[in-house]
């Protein structure tokens, strides 16, 4: 029988350390299997910390190389510096502003499969391979779209680093926290919408390390009152990162949708992403051409310019739905730097994005 990752889990499961496990305590990153080798990661808090741990990584290697059909183990010990972190941002709740939620703590041990989220049914992550794709106007365009076709959806901009809609979404209200525990979200355009950048000034930079980042998602998953809602719209960093990682594995999704435009250089990052979802066991609802087509305002000359049709051909040779084509428009562009994404409004390109809702809903996916 293959060597599988439960395999592994089980084994580090067993594996004490002060206060549990090494996966009870969450401590085990970036484990990764390739032909019986066993790689992985341990990330302690603090120096202190990881020297107190030399023990459980000795024990972790030995117990994992009796394992049958591993090869070799490789185990990495780390920790962080004595330099004090960053404070994460406050959510303030007016009068007790300072003893509101504090952002970006380290997640907190997880046991199981991924779970599901109390009041949401449905749950997609919207991902692509690299930046500049149209990934975060694609996301708050179909909640939008979603939303005018009656569904109650939520909107989580899960890029920590580089939050964009907000300003897509047209709010800049500070979330409030009333109890010092449950984060109020924002809504508009009849989309119930959260985001760190909600959080920050606008200029202001996360410098934070992968735990707070993975802690900050979790927060924004769980800590929200998101209400009843038909389907939550994640809108994910480019790449294979740790929030993704952290998303597929703790939270139980619908499924994910890949955004790319039609030229080479995207589609071999977005079979990068398509990679990751199928390895983290993820279904992969299909793919969107963005930016596929672009029509003179002034004499109506329909160009290609980023190609056409690499994207369907790329669903075509991974057997996977094909949802649609979106054009590339300056339209599209003022809309969400206004505030007001262009699903929101009339024409045919929020004519396009309503077919792309219709035919999740559809297809039962939304």
């Amino acid at each position: 029988m293959a060597l599988t990752r439960e395999d592994v889990l089980a084994v580090l499961s067993q594996v004490a350390v002060p206060g549990g496990t090494l996966i009870s305590q969450d401590l085990v990153r970036a484990l990764q299997l390739d032909q019986g080798i066993v790689r992985f990661v341990i990330e302690a808090q603090s120096p202190e910390q990881a020297r107190s741990l030399a023990p459980a990584q000795t024990a972790a290697e030995t117990a994992l190389r009796a394992l049958p059909g591993v090869t070799s183990v490789q185990v990495v010990m780390t920790a962080h510096g004595p330099a004090a972190k960053a404070p994460p941002p406050n959510l303030g709740t007016g009068a007790a502003a300072g003893q509101g939620v504090k952002i970006g703590q380290h997640p907190t041990p997880h046991q199981g499969g991924p779970a599901r989220i109390a009041g949401i049914d449905r749950i997609i992550a919207v991902g692509s391979g690299k930046g500049g794709v149209g990934k975060s106007t694609v996301s708050s365009n179909l909640a939008v779209a979603l939303a005018k076709q009656g569904r109650r959806v939520g909107l989580l901009d899960a890029d920590i680093y580089g939050p964009s809609q907000p300003r897509m979404m047209g709010v800049s209200k500070r979330p409030a926290s009333p109890d010092g525990k449950i984060i109020e979200p924002l809504h508009a355009h009849g989309v119930t919408l959260m985001s760190i950048g909600l959080m920050l000034k606008e200029d202001e930079a996360v410098i934070w390390r992968g735990p707070m980042i993975m802690g900050a998602l979790q927060q924004l998953l769980t800590q929200v009152a998101w209400g009843e809602l038909d389907v939550l719209i994640i809108d994910l960093p480019p790449g294979t990162g740790d929030i993704q990682l952290t998303l597929c594995q703790r939270t139980h999704l619908t499924g994910a949708i890949v955004v790319s435009t039609p030229q080479d250089v995207a589609l071999l990052d977005a079979r990068k992403a398509l990679d990751m979802f199928q390895k983290l066991k993820t279904p992969v609802l299909g793919l969107i051409e963005n930016m596929s087509t672009y029509i003179c305002p002034n004499c109506g000359h329909e160009e290609h310019l980023f190609g056409h049709g690499g994207v369907a051909a790329e669903a075509k040779r991974l057997d996977l739905p094909f949802l649609g084509e979106l054009p590339l428009s300056i339209d599209v562009r003022l809309a969400g730097d206004a505030g007001t994404p262009i699903a929101a409004g009339e024409g045919p390109h929020a004519e396009a994005y309503a077919r792309l809702a219709h035919r999740l809903i559809a297809g039962g996916m939304a």
